[in-house]
């Protein structure tokens, strides 16, 4: 534990400072930025001129600085090539990877931060480090991190609070080891007005949901490098036909939330429907999913879209000959990657009929899909009796209520087709019951 001697000086603050001293950034209102808190309630928050003071963004944002403490916060600079974007997102990783370790946790907080033009479309994803103590280490370890990984220069910006209550951003840029830093400026941290859309739903498409089996595949042709299994996964696509029909007999996906009861739903319509089974991901690529569900999400998720299509030409063939039953498929890629990516709560969801939520054209399509439904309570409670090994989603959705609930609306408003909910709570016999009627209605099978 480092002792209170061992403090640097704090940055001085603007009151504090001769006028001639101080260098003043230059007001950048269009330049936002958005912090999800622990509660998950959203922070945005812009850069004001000093002599500035608007009605409406003239006060500092709430629940952003640890009194008496200080935060830091830098951002990954946004790519604009696909192998960039690859990289770019690697590197997003490993900072958050270095900052979930000592010297930063468990004494910081680090919390997600994305910087955004309301009128471009750029998006830069950072992060932002709360660090109550005010311990001279934190600073350090940060420039030591940056420098490291990120290319110079870089920047990191350094927020204090002044005595008037008012805080303010000192940007500092970080130059090669051996030339030290400097000081750019400093601004007025105000709140900004809350966009009418969440700073992340334009980039949703081909970043986190894919649109066409094209999008996906551009992601992983960039991996082949940086990850051996992106080859074998791509040579299985292109041994795939190109968009496989559907046969005669009907298509019927099994959705929900892991516990939810779709391995005993699945395999009792199996055998009562006398159907075929498959799951995504299919055995041909299953024993990869570790690999990739270590990679950042523009990976995670061009890969298992990527499935959804292999499970697709699986899907064409087997339903020529009977009625397919698939346990799990692009619902669940998508509901998934929208909850991550979105923070917040429910409300910053993308709205209603928002053509995330729609289909992709290329993909075939199912008869119907059954959204099987239990109680928080209850999916806890089988989660336990299972005694497994959580995946990483499982344990969010167990220890993140307000991710839970925006999967389970992001179920909700897919269309095209639609998910039909079914209550997996009664007994086997009864959600049989209850699915073979919400099969015949869409389906016409019985």
């Amino acid at each position: 534990m480092l002792k209170r001697s061992a403090l640097v000086p704090s940055l001085l603050l603007l009151r504090s400072r001769p006028a001639m001293a101080l260098r003043l950034e230059p007001a950048s209102p269009e330049r936002c930025f958005v912090v999800e808190s622990p509660s998950s309630d959203l922070v945005y928050f812009t850069l004001s001129s000093p002599r500035e003071r608007l009605p409406v963004q003239g006060a500092p944002p709430r629940c952003f600085l640890p009194r008496p403490g200080r935060c830091y916060s830098f951002c990954v600079p946004a790519a604009p090539s696909p192998r960039e974007r690859v990289r770019a997102a690697r590197l997003h990783r490993n900072l958050q990877q270095s900052l979930s370790r000592e010297p930063f946790s468990p004494r910081s907080k680090v919390l997600a931060l994305l910087s955004y033009r309301p009128q471009e479309a750029a998006l830069e994803r950072g992060f932002l480090v709360q660090d109550q103590q005010r311990l001279p280490d934190t600073e350090r370890a940060l420039e030591e991190l940056l420098r490291l990984l990120l290319p110079a220069p870089t920047h990191l910006s350094v927020y204090e609070a002044a005595e008037d209550g008012e805080v303010w951003r000192a940007l500092w840029c970080l130059k090669g080891a051996a030339e030290g830093r400097e000081l750019l400026g400093r601004t007025r941290v105000v709140a900004a007005e809350e966009p009418e859309l969440h700073p992340a739903v334009p980039h949703l498409f081909d970043t986190a949901v894919f649109s066409s089996l094209e999008a996906a595949r551009g992601v992983l042709e960039e991996c082949i490098s940086l990850i051996p299994e992106a080859k074998v996964v791509l040579d299985l696509v292109d041994r795939c036909p190109e968009h496989p029909k559907k046969g005669e007999f009907p298509v019927i996906v099994i959705e929900g939330l892991d516990a939810t009861g779709k391995t005993t739903v699945t395999q009792t319509l199996k055998d009562s429907l006398n159907a075929v089974l498959l799951r995504t991901p299919p055995p041909c690529v299953s024993r990869w999913r570790k690999i990739f569900d270590d990679e950042p999400t523009l990976i995670r998720r061009a890969f298992y879209a990527l499935t959804n299509y292999i499970v697709a030409s699986e899907i064409a063939k087997e339903s020529m000959k009977s009625t397919v039953i698939v346990d799990r498929y692009w619902h669940s890629t998508a509901a998934y990657a929208i909850a991550s990516e979105v923070s917040g709560k429910v409300q910053n969801l993308p709205p209603l009929h928002h053509q995330v939520y729609h289909w992709p054209e290329d993909l075939l399509r199912p008869d119907v899909v059954l959204l099987l439904t239990i109680s928080p309570e209850e999916r806890i409670r089988r989660l336990q009796e299972r005694g497994l090994e959580k995946t990483r989603e499982e344990a969010e959705l167990e220890g993140n209520t307000f991710f839970r609930q925006k999967v389970e609306e992001s179920y909700r408003r897919m269309e095209n087709p639609t998910c039909q909910p079914v209550d997996a709570s009664p007994s086997r016999e009864e959600v049989l019951k209850a699915a073979l009627h919400v099969i015949k209605k869409h389906c016409h099978l019985l």
